[in-house]
């Protein structure tokens, strides 16, 4: 039985997990900076980085303890080399490195959101080819995915990634950062009552900048009238106007690219409402939802990528650099 031990970092989530090519969850410790970074209205990559440091050593002790095994037990070690923030993504794959080194063990550098996508594979088995709508804070991508080799972006974020909109949309109402599950929470209150513009872009990509714009013209405007703003009709006309563009998006690449499976990927995968219209839209072919809990970044999720790499021999060299732009093509 095959063993993985996988370390993730790539922002403001230090996590370590092992799992066997069985997929049973052996450990799987996560620590955030939630609390820390919520003072700042978004994450601090110096303090991001700083924290990784601090914590790292403990979160993996912590995952192999819980696991039963040693690291000895493990067939490889994986992390995220990419994409994130770099001084954050060099904390992790130092820490592999250093472990892959000292018990002679293969080292393996995860895309994270290949992690992201393989995550989907504790619902049941991935059949290709598949269409992966991934959906984050940093992303935004349509991604045609032939088999577990071959990545293709067919539709992309043409300026901000939609969990990066609701951020900004969530800052401009007053509510906290993360701003996602504020605005989806709020929104279930809402009713239609705000018009806000559909976003118009060609073929499959995606552009959120006009939107969050309109949203926030919409808000200083009636500021501005000493009128007030009824946050929840407000996150409502946002959240569905946003949603109702990658739903739409995602089918039509089905038409274009059909495939037998469909996958959500991503924090802004634990969206209800976007789960909701999932559901609802998607008919024709298999859709997977991931566990609510490995939604948002896990090392899980880059041991499950990770068991895909140690089956091809996808290893990397321990000289191997963090590449903070890496592209799911890569």
């Amino acid at each position: 039985m095959k063993r993985i031990l996988a370390i993730e970092s790539s922002c403001d989530e230090t996590a370590c997990a092992i799992i066997d090519e069985e997929m049973n969850i052996l450990s799987s410790v996560v620590t955030s900076q939630i609390d820390v970074h919520s003072r700042f209205g978004g994450v601090i990559p110096e303090i991001a980085s700083r924290m990784h440091v601090e914590q790292i050593s403990t979160i993996v002790n912590e995952a192999i303890m819980e696991s039963g095994y040693s690291v000895d037990d493990m067939d490889a070690i994986a992390y995220t080399i990419g994409p994130g923030l770099i001084g954050s993504l060099h904390v992790g794959g130092i820490a592999a490195k250093t472990l892959a080194f000292f018990y002679n063990k293969p080292l393996i550098g995860v895309h994270h959101l290949k992690g992201h996508i393989f995550i989907n594979e504790l619902i049941k088995p991935l059949v290709y080819p598949m269409m992966a709508l991934v959906v984050s804070g940093g992303h935004t991508e349509l991604v045609y995915i032939r088999d577990e080799e071959s990545f293709e972006i067919i539709g992309t974020t043409l300026d901000d990634a939609i969990g990066e909109a609701y951020d900004k949309v969530a800052r401009v109402i007053g509510l906290p950062y993360p701003g996602g599950p504020k605005i989806d929470k709020l929104a279930k209150e809402g009713k239609k009552n705000y018009q806000l513009p559909t976003p118009k872009v060609d073929g499959l990509n995606f552009s959120f900048s006009g939107l969050k714009n309109a949203t926030i013209q919409l808000v200083k405007k009636m500021e501005s009238r000493a009128e007030e703003v009824n946050k929840a009709d407000l996150s409502y006309a946002f959240q569905e106007t946003a949603l109702h563009v990658l739903v739409d998006k995602t089918k039509k690449a089905l038409e274009l690219y059909p495939c037998k499976q469909v996958v959500l990927a991503g924090g802004v995968a634990c969206n209800s409402r976007l789960r909701e219209l999932m559901t609802e839209n998607i008919k024709d072919c298999d859709l997977i939802l991931p566990p609510l809990k490995y939604c948002t970044d896990n090392a899980t999720m880059i041991a499950c990528a990770g068991m895909h790499y140690l089956k091809t021999g996808k290893f990397v060299d321990f000289d191997a650099p963090s590449m903070p732009s890496m592209s799911i093509e890569d």
